[in-house]
């Protein structure tokens, strides 16, 4: 029963279900489809918003069956500072390599165009480096992993949820632009047993690139 989970104690998590999996894929696409006609948003910030709420929306609903289990079995369990602050340095570092292909999707760029108006920024800010990390680690390593982990195990979870993680972002340059930063992310996610340290870099890095957009000069 609800009343007697210990938060503490983990081992009693259930299993993230296919079923789950499935609402998700029905949900997303209806959420996303509403949310632009109630909004009528054709902007990049404004789709971008309605895009990630919708996610969240998405998972919070392909959850809801599991009830007080719902956040712990996505991920969100106690994770040391430790691997949170050596989580996001590495990510940082990784992110900083990966720019030196000298590669820039042109998805990134529209993005950062965004956030390079000044009365942007925030929204930039709270959108990408906010809103984006917490949706995308709550659906590739928190619900999809889940998933994974329960039937074939945390390796196969990592490497299957890293590459649709770096598959979701379409572009071909995006795609080789992320997947260091989400076999990294994936990896964290496995060794820690929580979403924390590989939610927490993703903030960073995101919101790194955010503030480098908006306050260096092209």
């Amino acid at each position: 029963m609800a009343a007697d989970i210990n938060p503490l104690n983990y081992n009693n998590i259930p299993r993230i279900s296919g079923w789950s999996i499935v609402i998700f894929a029905i949900a997303l696409p209806i959420l996303l489809v509403l949310g632009v006609r109630i909004t009528g948003e054709r902007g990049m910030l404004g789709l971008l918003t309605v895009f990630f709420v919708s996610g969240l929306i998405a998972v919070a609903v392909a959850v809801a069956p599991m009830r007080a289990w719902a956040l712990p079995a996505l991920g969100f369990r106690h994770a040391g500072w430790g691997s949170i602050v050596l989580g996001s340095l590495i990510a940082l570092l990784i992110s900083v390599a990966v720019t030196q292909l000298g590669i820039e999707p042109e998805g990134i760029k529209q993005a950062m165009e965004v956030a390079r108006e000044p009365a942007a920024f925030l929204a930039s800010l709270a959108v990408m480096a906010g809103l984006a990390p917490l949706v995308e680690e709550s659906v590739f390593r928190g619900l999809l992993y889940g998933w994974l982990a329960g039937r074939w195990g945390g390796a196969v979870a990592w490497i299957v949820s890293s590459l649709a993680f770096a598959a979701a972002h379409m572009e071909l340059a995006h795609i080789i632009l992320v997947l260091p930063l989400g076999l990294w992310f994936g990896w964290l996610r496995w060794r820690t047993g929580s979403l924390w340290p590989s939610l927490v870099a993703h903030v960073m890095n995101n919101a790194l690139a955010v503030a480098a957009a908006a306050l260096l000069p092209d």
